[in-house]
């Protein structure tokens, strides 16, 4: 990890919420935002930034979500991701996010991710595929 990794840090992203997105159950006229899809994109939000202060070999893998859907976001809307990187602790980081659709929340909660050497974890993987032949 390079020393810009400091809790402090924040960064935000928007998002279309488009038809990969949403959830059809309530009707096609009512789709919103499907909580699963939710915490990719911030998962997601949170690893791409992470990168940015990540050494070569290094990626990031998510361990922890702590998360509430408050409110719907419809098909069509943008809505911004936002984080805030509130602890490193060793390689473990934990982020505050939030979404919202520019007029209401729509999810709020906690992300940890790991800092990992890719290497290493893919010699894990191997061995584990290995092993169930």
């Amino acid at each position: 990890m390079k020393p810009t990794l400091k809790p402090g840090l924040s960064h935000s992203k928007k998002i279309a919420v488009d038809e990969s997105r949403v959830i059809s159950f309530m009707g096609e006229d009512c789709r919103v935002y499907a909580t699963p899809r939710i915490i990719s994109d911030v998962e997601y939000t949170c690893r791409n930034f992470l990168l940015e202060h990540l050494d070569p070999g290094e990626d990031t893998v998510g361990t922890k979500v702590n998360w509430e859907h408050v409110g719907p976001a419809l098909l069509g809307a943008e809505v911004t991701i936002a984080i805030k990187l509130v602890q490193v602790e060793g390689r473990r980081v934990t982020f505050e996010a939030t979404v919202d659709d520019g007029a209401d929340p729509v999810a709020r909660g906690t992300h940890e991710r790991f800092v990992v050497d890719v290497q290493k974890v893919r010699e894990r993987l191997l061995r584990k595929k290995a092993q169930r032949g």
